[in-house]
């Protein structure tokens, strides 16, 4: 059938063209982005719909009728939203890094199974410090030993209860915490139709497998306790069966594949959901056995076994860290784009984050809570492990901040000599009056071309490494750190005593903002549209390693996108499809998805695309230049991505086209998508206008003249192909 003709019962097409705006990370109403004082809804609904102005106003001056795609609130709700930045994001962040696999498969299947043991760490560390407070704190502190400030030695009617009872008690608050886990990180609504990744089925599968190694851990803790003041063969045959089903979630996850592949995914489930079965029936008998052991219990400072247990989940984690980071730095190959970084380092480095904050706030919540109850009174503070962590903290932040920057002063003078080479070609001649301005714009590129500095994130990474390793080498010692200090450095045991203070104050701040920034992101757009970009994106990738992370609203946003274009494409002459930043990322996914006979009828217009810049460096396995290039052929290359060197995180994508580039070689469609745009577009202000054109950076500037030239351009096409 020829091209454009109208097949039977097809709706008959009107002979215009849609342009499909979509947004960026945390972006505004569809009133802004179309640049239209009313509009209406037209599909969707009050979390993620398609909008357009009212029936007089709907199209612009070419004739092209203006709709725009708001997904701004598919990431989650408001209260959700507070509450998951505190309690998820480690999660969210160890899920993220696993989508940060390098290219080559092997490689790529060890960091998998690397990211998926380091998310179950997190998971258990979750469970140790919620215990550590419930078991260690209440149970046998403030209600054993009545170290506790009153009234908290004598709470919730537990006083003079025999030891076991206090603790099978306490030990429903661990329990509780996973189910509130559970609760916060369960999907609220499915995703109508065929998801983008079809990831529940495993998502079932690791958040059994993490329920079970949660309990088991528990069970470890309460027998390890009870074992300290002997061995039945009860609590011996229990302890045995707790170990071999934490055994059992670490060899699910760890047997590359086994719980991916479709070939093994029944095997996979039964088994998952055979050991958290096995993980709750075990805790069941645990907590009876300890309550109704009516033996003498040992006399110590703090919960038998419990710094050990603490310890070795804390040394587990840089284990995991260190042999990740061997794999990644490493590997022979290299990310995708323009990138120098080495392929799959941001897997190292976005895992290192979420293991740092989940044992920075579980330090804090074990001495933050101790200091309040006063239990830790005469035994020299929390316990051991929680001490060098905070200290590990405190000198991380330190060192962070040193190497920031250092970084910031290392690079300066090559940034802004390119920056001073870039804006030399756009105003060869400048003006005297305009001289401040052109220094300012200089400014401007040099802080945008930080971006480009992204391989220093390499020595960063190696050094924080460093510090974390060799902390969590000395903290296995069983030594106290001022003690350390003072035998090998000299330092006094003040100076040691103000770095777990400094650190434990600013897992407190680093927890109040986190508050802070959940409550004020949706009571201030300017603070919105900055602390939403990490949450956006990190929730933008499903659970592929953390099943308590929050859920991917990719799996409704592009598939209901695919869905509307092709609606549109079947009632119009074409689908002109404009993103702006991550809304490209979503446009490209969604042209993957099109029919071919949609794909005909498409063309796409990105701007401030982070795609090359951003993505197919951190990305490289699922968003490189192959999967690029196949967009562009699914849409005919009707693509154009207009680019500013003012903006710190989109940028081109093919070639970067600046005055002086060779021109775009015709033999190759994809040379000729990039076009840059001279930022800003003169230095003086216009005749009769007294301020000069403002630099656009990364902002959307839909009525700016050469997006309209960039939008009347594909709309051309798309009217002249068919």
């Amino acid at each position: 059938m020829p091209e454009g003709t109208r097949r039977h019962g097809e709706p008959p097409r009107r002979p215009d063209v849609v342009e499909l705006r979509v947004h960026g990370v945390s972006g505004a109403q569809p009133a802004v982005v179309l640049d239209r004082a009313q509009v209406r809804q037209v599909a969707g609904d009050d979390r993620g719909g398609f909008h357009r102005a009212d029936a007089s106003d709907d199209t612009d001056a070419d004739g092209v009728t203006l709709e725009a795609y708001r997904w701004g609130d598919l990431p989650s709700g408001t209260v959700a939203r507070t509450l998951a930045m505190v309690f998820l994001l480690p999660f969210m962040l160890s899920n993220v890094a696993v989508w940060m696999r390098p290219t080559d498969r092997r490689s790529a299947a060890r960091v998998t199974v690397l990211c998926r043991l380091l998310a179950l760490n997190l998971t258990v560390l979750y469970v140790v410090s919620v215990a550590g407070v419930a078991l260690d704190l209440i149970a046998w502190r403030c209600l054993g030993l009545g170290r506790c400030r009153a009234p908290f030695d004598t709470m919730i009617g537990l006083d003079g209860r025999p030891v076991g009872q206090r603790l099978a008690v306490l030990a429903l608050l661990p329990i509780a915490a996973l189910a509130f886990l559970r609760l916060l990180g369960t999907r609220r609504s499915r995703p109508a139709g065929n998801p983008l990744w079809a990831v529940e089925p495993l998502v079932g599968r690791l958040r059994a497998i993490h329920v079970a190694a949660a309990l088991a851990v528990l069970n470890l803790m309460l027998l390890t306790a009870r074992r300290a003041g002997g061995a039945t063969l009860g609590t011996t045959l229990l302890l045995a069966f707790s170990a071999a089903v934490l055994l059992a979630c670490v060899g699910l996850l760890a047997a590359p594949g086994l719980i991916d592949r479709a070939a093994t995914a029944r095997t996979a489930t039964r088994s998952a959901r055979a050991t958290g079965v096995a993980a709750a029936g075990l805790t069941v008998a645990t907590l009876v056995t300890v309550a109704r052991d009516e033996r003498g219990w040992p006399s110590s400072a703090g919960l038998p076994g419990y710094d050990g247990i603490a310890g070795g989940t804390l040394f587990g984690q840089m284990a995991l860290l260190v042999v990740l980071s061997g794999l990644v730095l490493w590997h022979p190959g290299r990310a995708g784009g323009r990138s120098a970084l080495p392929s799959g380092l941001g897997a190292a480095v976005i895992a290192a984050l979420a293991v740092g904050l989940a044992g920075a706030l579980s330090a804090g919540l074990v001495y933050q809570t101790g200091e309040l109850l006063g239990g830790y009174r005469g035994t020299g503070g929390p316990p051991l492990p929680y001490r060098w962590t905070l200290l590990a903290f405190f000198l991380h932040v330190v060192a962070a901040v040193l190497l920031c920057g250092a970084m910031t002063l290392l690079s300066q003078r090559r940034r802004r000599r390119a920056a001073a080479a870039i804006i030399t070609r756009d105003f060869p001649a400048v003006p005297m009056e305009a001289v401040g301005r052109l220094r300012r714009v200089t400014k401007a590129v040099a802080r945008a071309r930080f971006t480009e500095w992204l391989s220093l994130l390499a020595a960063t990474y190696a050094a924080l490494a460093v510090i974390g390793l060799a902390t969590s080498l000395l903290g296995g010692t069983g030594r106290e750190p001022d003690e350390l200090a003072w035998q090998f450095v000299g330092l006094p045991a003040g100076a040691v005593g103000m770095g777990l203070a400094g650190g434990a104050y600013l897992v407190a701040a680093v927890l109040l903002a986190l508050l802070a920034a959940g409550v004020f992101a949706y009571r201030t757009a300017w603070f919105r549209r900055h602390v939403g970009i990490l949450w956006d994106l990190g929730t933008f990738w499903p659970r592929a390693a953390h099943p308590f992370a929050p859920a991917s609203y990719a799996d409704r946003a592009v598939p209901e996108l695919a869905d509307r274009i092709s609606q549109l494409a079947a009632r119009h002459t074409g689908v002109l499809l404009c993103g702006h930043s991550h809304g490209s990322v979503l446009l490209a996914l969604a042209v993957l998805r099109l029919p071919p006979q949609v794909r005909q009828r498409v063309a796409l217009l990105t701007y401030g695309s982070p795609l090359d810049r951003l993505y197919a460096r951190l990305f490289p396995a699922y968003l490189n230049e192959e999967v690029l290039r196949e967009v562009g052929q699914r849409v005919g290359w009707r693509w154009l991505n207009l680019w500013r060197d003012t903006d710190p995180v989109g940028g081109w994508i093919f070639a970067a086209h600046r005055p002086g580039d060779p021109p775009p070689d015709p033999a190759d469609p994809a040379d000729r998508v990039d076009r840059r745009l001279r930022d800003p577009r003169d230095l003086l202000p216009p005749p009769g206008e007294r301020r000069p054109p403002p630099v656009r950076g990364h902002h959307p500037g839909e009525s700016d003249p050469d997006f309209r030239a960039a939008v009347s351009e594909l709309a051309a096409r798309l009217r002249g192909s068919h």
